[in-house]
């Protein structure tokens, strides 16, 4: 377990450079195929399938092409075992400010994500709605 923190913090910088470049091929490195993403923000339940996360991260301008600041931040490591993490974090895609709860299982040497739980406010929002994202947002 002594490398595991270094590895996880390896694999969030593949997350992290995935989203805000808008490279789904980074974004497979860490991603299980079977993971799903699921947030309840709003009321209503979403659960998008990885075929799903990928068809939207290709349509859209990725964050790096619009001049988007970056406001990629771990917040937290829970190394539950040698093949077993949780890492929170938080992501911003304008206008969006996330923070995602990703399930992440070592599989063949490798970390990747099962699962993610995820929430977001608008970045301007983010101080009053989120008091730790204070210092993120105004970045």
């Amino acid at each position: 377990m002594s490398t595991a923190y270094a590895e996880l913090v390896q694999a969030m910088q593949l997350y992290f450079d995935g989203f805000h470049e808008g490279d789904v091929e980074t974004l497979q490195k860490v991603f299980h195929p079977n993971c799903h993403l699921i947030s309840g923000t709003g009321g209503t339940l979403v659960d998008d399938p990885m075929p799903a996360v990928y068809d939207r991260v290709r349509g859209r301008t990725a964050p790096a092409a619009a001049g988007q600041p970056r406001h990629d931040h771990i917040l937290s490591i829970d190394l539950a075992g040698p093949e077993c993490a949780l890492v929170t974090c938080r992501i911003a895609i304008a206008p969006k400010l996330f923070t995602d709860y990703l399930n992440f299982v070592k599989l063949d040497g490798q970390w990747r994500i099962v699962s993610k739980v995820f929430t977001w406010v608008k970045i301007e929002d983010a101080a009053g709605a989120h008091p730790a994202a204070t210092a993120q947002a105004a970045e």
